[in-house]
């Protein structure tokens, strides 16, 4: 669940654009220029991320809650925004 303001920040790609000007410099011959930059861990592992409550990986990019417990509570995964009045629903465990 994400609200409608963090739906503008969903990624649409999986993988870096491999013609931005930043791939055209040299590298080593054998050398994964990928693994080499800095900054290169948060871009190799974009889902390495988990949830503050169920330490769960998370799906999305720059989520804080994973997909079941943003719908248990009623957040947005992205923000934690309150989305949904959850007091009235009965939800199961399994």
């Amino acid at each position: 669940m994400v609200c409608m303001k963090c739906e503008k920040k969903l990624s649409k790609l999986a993988a870096p654009d491999p013609f931005t000007a930043s791939s055209s410099s040299t590298r080593k011959i054998g050398e994964n220029k990928l693994l080499t930059r800095p900054g290169a861990s948060s871009k190799t592992k974009p889902y390495d991320r988990k949830c503050k409550d169920c330490k769960q990986t998370v799906s999305q990019n720059s989520a804080k809650y994973c997909h079941g417990c943003a719908y248990k509570k009623g957040l947005c995964s992205m923000c934690g925004k309150q989305i949904l009045d959850t007091k009235m629903y009965t939800m199961s465990a399994k």
